[in-house]
């Protein structure tokens, strides 16, 4: 009987009403930041840009990995590969599914946005706050928030 209530939970993931967590794993790196990479860069400098590698080889130190991959609850799945080489510790060559292209959508840096927030009210003080402030001799600039 058991076993029968466990296989009958094999296929659920079919079913159109359960919900499905979005998994997503890896470096996300941009067509922008793609294309600042130049080749003689450092380590460092490259790091900056695209962040740590998601492999780490110990066998390959001269070798960067960054892997994505996205699986949707429903739907199917997205992954990328990029791989840097080093050669004394410099850049020099990318290779992989995503390449630096200048002419790329999304090779334009991203748009910054400003936001202005307004002067807010300074609400009237309570009873204790208005106590507080007659024994200490404080000023309204003083006190705490």
């Amino acid at each position: 009987m058991t076993s029968l209530l466990i296989s009958g939970c094999a296929g659920v993931e079919r079913l159109p009403f359960v919900h499905r967590v979005d998994v997503q794993q890896g470096n996300v790196v941009e067509q922008y930041d793609l294309n600042r990479l130049e080749p003689g860069m450092d380590k460092r400098q490259v790091q900056l840009i695209l962040g740590t590698p998601m492999v780490d080889d110990t066998f390959h130190a001269d070798r960067w990995d960054y892997v994505y991959w996205m699986q949707p609850g429903r739907g199917e799945r997205e992954s990328y590969h990029v791989s840097l080489r080093f050669e004394n510790d410099r850049l020099s060559e990318i290779t992989g599914d995503l390449r630096p292209d200048p002419d790329a959508p999304g090779a334009e840096p991203p748009q910054s946005t400003t936001v202005t927030v307004p002067p807010q009210q300074r609400k009237p003080r309570g009873l204790l706050s208005r106590l507080w402030q007659w024994i200490t001799f404080s000023q309204d600039d003083e006190l705490p928030r």
